[in-house]
């Protein structure tokens, strides 16, 4: 239901006691921020406003003083999508949740906000008469609680007493641990209209892969957003962390979140192939685009210093922007499949990525290729290894950061207000973080220096 008119939206509320609405909107860094709001004020269209910096505050919790960002600190307003109103599966008491657009008071979408700036991609695609398709997969930890940062994370305890203690990948026994905390996040995924596909063990000690059903870009990176949420809110609820961190745990398998991707045309045929079901001008250019920009924006699939951490040669993990069939040491992937599921798998991407901003650079670098019909390089054979080619993505936090700050590509695929901003938050971040001594400094210099 769309719940666009207030009697449906009174109804539902009626129907499941619903007391509050958790106003939210996620901000740079994928995290959901907002207000709570009164059923009743909600029902009726009550209009939300929230300072317009927050969309872009940094995970310290502080903001830039960037010239971007206005000395005055207007407000935006907060836009519902009715069709997001769901009942909240990790409030103790019955409470709505509802995703917001934040919207400057002119009418114009906010430059800052995540959740616009996919929109504006998926609208060039519109322009064109194409429609992108997106699934990602997201993998992530279940930890045992961790009250002290300075304490690395370790795996909790399974049903016999025992944490995992590794190479269980794959493995449906050790699926079927933690149970109680599963059979709760399955339950609040279908009630969110989550829609998850397959369920997986990986690689990592209480790692997991999630994949979700491809549909609308939109639509998928809000259930991605949700599916963040839930995950973090169910765990502490069962006594654990839901850990979405690239690299969380040393000598571990990062987490990653590939994106398949996609586009068909108005009758909805996939333009990746022809209608002889090969590959078609599209498909090769969309992996051209791919190969040209991602560079550019990698501090978007790679936002945090801990995101680089991930990107180890024979680590599962991509370090450079190759392609091949059914390849996996690349870091653009094409799955097996028929003419009509021809698809991108983009592999670069961390956990840790805010699933707005990754699908939307991902799908404009495409976007970029196939408007200027740019060539790929060769595919890599099968039986060719990625790790075998130069490490080609930024090795670190900043040069990513440097070369998005200085790339004109990057501005003109993302929007300049944006680039500024979030390349400002992300120093802020940066300077956070040198601020700090790391338990390396203190375990081999305090001795030897």
């Amino acid at each position: 239901m769309s719940y666009q008119a207030p009697s449906e939206r009174q109804a539902f509320f009626a129907q499941h006691g619903i007391r509050d609405v958790e106003c939210i909107f996620p901000d740079i860094s994928g995290y959901p921020r907002g207000k709570l709001m009164p059923a009743q004020q909600f029902a009726a269209g009550g209009e939300l406003r929230i300072a317009q910096a927050i969309p872009m505050q940094a995970v310290t919790g502080d903001y830039s003083c960037d010239p971007i960002f206005p000395n005055a600190d207007p407000d935006v307003r907060l836009v519902p999508d009715y069709a997001t109103l769901k009942v909240s599966p990790w409030s103790s008491v019955p409470r709505a949740v509802a995703i917001h657009d934040c919207v400057e008071l002119s009418g114009e979408p906010c430059a800052f906000a995540a959740r616009s700036l996919l929109k504006s991609v998926v609208a060039r695609y519109t322009a064109l008469g194409l429609t992108p398709v997106v699934a990602p997969e997201i993998e992530f930890y279940l930890t045992a609680p961790n009250t002290d940062p300075a304490h690395p994370l370790t795996a909790p305890a399974a049903r016999h007493g025992r944490a995992e203690a590794g190479q269980s990948a794959f493995s449906l026994n050790m699926l079927n641990e933690l149970a109680p905390f599963w059979d709760a996040f399955r339950a609040a995924l279908d009630g969110l209209g989550v829609n998850a596909d397959t369920w997986i063990h990986e690689v990592g000690q209480t790692q997991y892969e999630i994949n979700l059903l491809h549909g609308d870009p939109v639509a998928v990176a809000d259930q991605a957003f949700l599916f963040k949420y839930a995950a973090k809110e169910i765990a502490i609820q069962h006594g654990l962390n839901a850990v979405f961190m690239a690299k969380p745990i040393s000598g571990e398998q990062g987490s990653s979140m590939h994106l398949h991707q996609s586009v068909v045309d108005s009758s909805g045929r996939n333009i990746f192939s022809t209608d002889a079901g090969g590959e078609s001008a599209a498909f090769r250019h969309f992996i051209g685009g791919l190969q040209t920009y991602v560079p550019d924006l990698m501090l978007v699939f790679a936002p945090f210093v801990n995101s680089y951490r991930r990107f180890i040669k024979g680590s599962q993990a991509p370090v450079n922007l190759h392609w091949g069939y059914d390849n996996r040491t690349t870091g653009l992937r094409i799955p097996v499949s028929g003419p009509a599921a021809r698809r991108v798998e983009n592999r670069i991407a961390g956990a840790d990525a805010n699933p707005y901003l990754a699908i939307a650079a991902s799908l404009a670098a495409g976007l970029a290729g196939m408007d200027e019909a740019l060539t790929p390089t060769a595919p890599l054979a099968v039986t060719d290894s990625g790790y075998d080619q130069a490490h080609a993505l930024a090795r670190s936090f900043l040069p990513a950061h440097e070369q998005m700050v200085h790339s004109a590509h990057s501005r003109r695929l993302l929007g300049d207000t944006f680039v500024t901003a979030y390349c400002a938050v992300k120093a802020l971040e940066y300077d956070s973080y040198l601020s700090e001594i790391s338990a390396w400094e203190r375990r081999f210099l305090l001795p030897q220096v």
